[in-house]
């Protein structure tokens, strides 16, 4: 089915926690249909994502501040500010944050999958704290076409 054209404005779109990170959903579900998401992140030096593959849609990493790796099965590309990284469905993979200081990425997916599983599994900012509660986390994961597949490959 078509989509119209959408177009989102910065005062819309919520600051929440994923994973105790800053994180935005600059568009999902309700703005483009499922079609595509968008999503911005604060991420600080030193933290991994789990191995894990999305299913059911293609992800992409652009790197606005800051360093990250993005990890697959015998391949680590280090992302510096301007670098772009494209991960086709199924392929299992990861990331960390390099470098000496935070990064701020943009994650965007061919499909809704991934930020819904952002806005089913994280907090509005202002709420307080708390742990990941890791079988919420795979439950919710594999409803959304994710497999988590375990700690990060070196």
């Amino acid at each position: 089915m078509p989509v119209p054209t959408a177009a989102n404005r910065p005062s819309n779109v919520e600051e929440r926690r994923f994973l105790g990170l800053p994180t935005w959903i600059k568009a999902g579900r309700d703005l483009t249909g499922g079609q595509f998401s968008l999503i911005e992140q604060i991420i600080p030096v030193g933290f991994e994502s789990p191995w894990h593959v999305h299913h059911s849609e293609d992800e992409a990493f652009y790197v606005i501040e800051g360093q990250m790796s993005v990890i697959t099965e015998g391949t680590s590309t280090l992302l510096e500010a301007g670098g772009f990284a494209f991960g086709p469905r199924g392929i299992p993979h990861g990331f960390r944050i390099e470098g000496k200081g935070p990064a701020r990425i943009l994650l965007m997916t061919t499909g809704s999958d991934f930020a819904d599983f952002i806005a089913e599994t994280s907090t509005f900012s202002d709420a307080p704290p708390v742990g990941p509660d890791m079988a919420f986390l795979l439950a919710a994961a594999e409803r959304h076409n994710i497999a988590i597949l375990g700690p990060l490959s070196q």
